[in-house]
């Protein structure tokens, strides 16, 4: 028995959307042709939709019922076509057979896709390791590193493991972990993470967590744990189906009790087929992700938008989401006898041979802002965890951290002061000395897209509620949470943490939806009732991650989104009171025998036309 399951499960999956979408085309044409009386056959064409449509449903409700006792809408509609073939009237059984099967196939359009996310994650996983022993430096597999292993990591090279640096200086790249837009400066004694990217300065680390234990494939466990535990929303029709089944046998035995005309007990089990009660969700989110796709949405889980339609708090990364995740100069300030202009050209110039993201930044927002070229660079070099030195024009030019400015000259009261100020609303700060003597300071931050407020302030007029949840430090996420109105922030997150958090939300009863844009979202954006990633600037794992793709970055939308998620809902709860209004009647009347089997599937199928033309005037709706 168990081998005969498998092979008709296999039977109904051989094929897959498109052979469903031949199937209906030629069972509709067959129909027509039925009623048309054109089709030159020994048979009833409508038998066409019958095997097509209908034998398909008849072996899922066998399935259901012999492997798991379970009573879906299949089952009402397998006997409602049985009992229509038996008394001859098969005009209605493939009639019914193919309006179920056209709801089927709307569901199965708007089911999740198979998604990769976890796939690429692990493909973020470092392969190898420089191990340092007596013998020299050997290349060995990542997963063979052991704890207390000296390894050593070149510039662009991924950190393999977990641990602790021993010697070197360097700037780490942390966004897959932190989704930090800025690399961190590391030394002697700090800690660096598996899957973050050595920038600069080779270093030496001692393994301290590896293999399961490492950050990143904590991150994978996360995922796949967050995944396993999303509800999948189950098919309203389903939800009812005993109650269905019951309901319509009952009226079905006593109306043939009662009159002894089996037609009229057939009649009743056509039009009692949940046909427009399966139409009543699939269509309108079918519509609703047409309109979403015109604002620029890719929803990309069939349910996404039923379960948006429930959130009450919406949390977001910062960095690429609410900001541009890009860092520009924000203020130049120069001591005497500097004028700015000539301060910003030579710390530019100083910068124009860095790497560093934040040395390229300066080089691009001075030739944004003036459209000038740089002076020559001459005697350039890396000063690792520090900054740049460079011949400017005949001048020194240092530039860098407090700590190269210490050991070159003194800045002035006034300027420690003012780079303070910028600090504390979580700017970066690159000081300059040239020729010896503190010269001033450029300041840059991650600048907030300019629809980032008013998005805010729309999503907190629909009672839903923004959060912030961010790897960046306290001082940043305050000062941005301040610009946009956010009322509560939690700065410094990991992946774990932003897990979480939500997961707290969750356990009050509220439903969340996050959105993010780095892979360190990943988890987040699996655990939430709903994901949404930023698809212009985000990663491929963020995206896959998600429910929903934001194409090109307009987070001004987001507001028409929300509201158009509940206003789809309303229009499948009208659905289903049409639906079910208008079977109503039809049952009254089959029992008083006015409709027979044709009749009755003419008159119930009238209402999936009703549910359809309803549905689709989602696709022009606008907030």
């Amino acid at each position: 028995m168990k081998r005969v399951i498998e092979r008709l499960e296999s039977l109904l999956e051989w094929g897959g959307v498109r052979k469903d979408i031949v199937f209906l085309a030629v069972s509709g044409a067959a129909l027509l042709a039925s009623t048309l009386g054109l089709a030159p056959l020994p048979f009833d064409a409508a038998w066409i939709a019958i095997v097509l449509c209908g034998l398909p449903i008849v072996l899922e409700a066998i399935i259901g019922l012999v492997t798991a006792l379970d009573i879906k809408a299949d089952v009402l509609v397998s006997i409602a076509l049985i009992a229509s073939v038996i008394i001859g009237e098969d005009f209605a059984a493939g009639e019914v057979a193919f309006i179920m099967q056209l709801g089927a196939l709307l569901e199965e359009l708007t089911v999740a896709r198979a998604r990769e996310g976890i796939r690429r994650l692990v493909h973020l996983t470092p392969r190898t390791a420089r191990v340092l022993t007596e013998g020299g430096e050997r290349i060995v597999p990542a997963e063979q590193v052991r704890v207390g292993d000296r390894i050593r990591v070149l510039p662009g090279e991924t950190v393999p493991v977990d641990g602790v640096i021993l010697s070197g200086q360097t700037s780490v790249n942390q966004a897959v972990m932190t989704g930090e837009s800025l690399p961190v400066d590391k030394a002697a004694g700090d800690e660096v993470s598996s899957g973050t990217v050595n920038q600069f300065g080779a270093f030496e680390m001692r393994a301290a967590k590896v293999g399961e234990d490492s950050s990143i494939q904590r991150m994978i466990r996360l995922v796949q744990t967050a995944d396993a535990g999303k509800a999948k929303i189950v098919r309203l029709a389903d939800r009812w189906a005993t109650w269905i089944v019951v309901g319509a046998l009952t009226a079905a035995v006593l109306t043939w009790l009662a009159t002894g005309e089996v037609i009229r007990s057939v009649t009743i089990l056509v039009v009692f087929c949940p046909c427009a009660l399966v139409l009543a969700t699939p269509t309108a989110i079918m519509a609703a992700i047409g309109n979403a796709t015109r604002h620029g949405f890719l929803v990309r889980e069939g349910d996404a938008l039923e379960r948006l339609a429930q959130v009450s708090k919406i949390t977001f990364d910062k960095t690429g989401t609410l900001t541009y995740g890009t860092p520009r100069v924000v203020a130049v300030e120069c001591a005497a006898p500097y004028a700015r202009e000539e301060l910003y050209a030579l710390v530019a110039a100083a910068e124009q041979l860095s790497e560093h993201p934040l040395g390229r930044a300066v080089v691009r927002c001075y030739r944004q802002e003036t459209g000038a070229a740089l002076p020559v660079t001459e005697a350039f070099r890396m000063i690792p965890g520090e900054g740049v030195a460079a011949t400017v024009g005949g001048r020194q030019v240092r530039a860098g951290n407090l700590k190269l400015v210490a050991r070159e000259a003194v800045m002035p009261p006034e300027l420690t002061s003012g780079a303070e100020g910028y600090l504390d609303e979580g700017c970066t700060v690159i000081y300059a000395v040239v020729d010896g003597a503190a010269a001033g300071y450029i300041a840059l931050a991650d600048t907030v897209r300019g629809e980032s407020a008013a998005m805010i302030e729309a999503i907190r007029a629909q009672n839903v509620e923004a959060v912030l949840l961010t790897g960046d430090n306290p001082k940043a996420a305050a000062f941005i949470a301040g610009q946009l109105g956010i009322r509560e922030v939690h700065a410094l997150c990991r992946p774990e943490d932003k897990l979480s958090r939500i997961g707290a939300y969750q356990a009050d009863g509220r439903a969340v939806c996050m959105i993010g844009d780095g892979v360190n979202d990943a988890p987040a954006l699996k655990k939430a009732d709903v994901g949404i990633a930023m698809g212009g600037v985000g990663s491929d794992i963020a995206v896959e991650a998600a429910d929903i793709a934001l194409v090109d970055d307009e987070i001004r939308e987001l507001p028409h989104l929300l509201a158009l998620s509940r206003r789809m809902m309303r229009t499948i709860r009208l659905n289903l009171c049409l639906s079910m209004g208008l079977n109503f009647l039809a049952i009254l009347l089959a029992i008083a025998g006015v409709l027979g089997p044709v009749t009755g599937a003419l008159v119930h199928n009238a209402g999936s036309v009703v549910v359809i033309l309803h549905s689709a005037l989602l696709l022009s709706w606008r907030r």
